[in-house]
């Protein structure tokens, strides 16, 4: 019996050979997942997974990895992956969520659980960097995806986009930080904010830099979370509330699915902000 012929991808056929040469194999619903956060020290990691259609709906003008995006490049390009694609999805693990079970377990659970939320199921699946298992769907990792595969880049353009506009809102709930700038990426001025103030709710107390501006490195991630502290005037909590909204929901639109990893009571969508692109520097 003779093996089926090799399957040669082009690095000159551009951002959708590989798709395209997995859809003339058959597999036609081509999934990507990627993720945004990683080496961010506050806020919350982001995943997300995408199937474009075949053929010219499913070619986005200016898609590329989000890290080479423009904000406003990559705001129209969300809006048109959200418009084109046949599925897609979204989910957001909390700084708590990250603390508990640790960056590269969440971000393989992450991921995982925003393959399986997609309403169309695919027939292969491209993720970013690292493989993922548990799908029931013969899969790829591919080194710098965002850049390799469309469907992958999709999904980078989504998660980081989600990330953004959540650290925008969290910039006006803790406004000395400068969320809204950095995004949570450790940065001098994030640094110089961290040393002065302390960390706050919304900073991953697992990663070594929190941890000794908490004061309270030596212990574990969970212990070093100060006990919450209310405003008498409010009876609100205030920083270091580790149940404080931590997870956000965005709007279902059709064709697509939204899941969380923890906190399923939905959210209002954050406005948009302007970002600093440091998602690469840091991972």
């Amino acid at each position: 019996m003779l093996a089926p012929p090799r399957t040669v991808v082009r690095r000159e056929g551009g951002l959708y050979a590989l798709e395209r040469a997995l859809q003339r194999r058959g597999f036609t619903q081509v999934a990507g997942a990627d993720e945004a956060g990683r080496g961010a020290c506050a806020g919350p990691l982001v995943a997300a997974a995408a199937v474009l259609p075949e053929g010219k709906r499913g070619e986005i003008d200016e898609l590329a990895d989000s890290k080479l995006l423009t904000p406003a490049a990559r705001e129209r390009v969300y809006e048109q992956v959200v418009a084109r694609a046949l599925a897609w999805s979204v989910v957001i693990v909390p700084a708590t969520e990250v603390d508990a079970r640790g960056l590269h377990v969440c971000n393989l659970a992450a991921m995982r659980r925003a393959l399986a939320s997609l309403t169309t199921r695919p027939d292969y699946v491209l993720t970013d960097g690292f493989p993922v298992d548990g799908l029931g769907t013969p899969g790829l990792a591919v080194w710098k995806g965002d850049r390799v595969a469309a469907c992958v880049a999709a999904a980078s353009v989504l998660a980081k986009v989600t990330r953004d506009r959540i650290m925008v809102e969290m910039d006006g709930q803790f406004p000395a930080y400068g969320f809204a700038v950095h995004k949570g990426y450790i940065t001098d001025e994030h640094s110089a904010a961290l040393k002065q103030h302390g960390p706050c709710a919304e900073h991953r107390f697992s990663y070594v830099n929190v941890a000794a501006a908490s004061g309270r490195g030596n212990r574990p991630p969970r212990a070093r979370r100060p006990v919450p502290r209310v405003s008498p005037e409010a009876a609100q909590p205030v920083l270091f509330d580790a149940s404080a909204t931590a997870s956000v929901v965005l709007p279902e639109t059709p064709g697509s699915t939204v899941g969380v990893a923890s906190d399923d009571q939905p959210q209002p969508s954050p406005s948009v902000g302007e970002d600093e692109a440091m998602e690469g520097e840091k991972r």
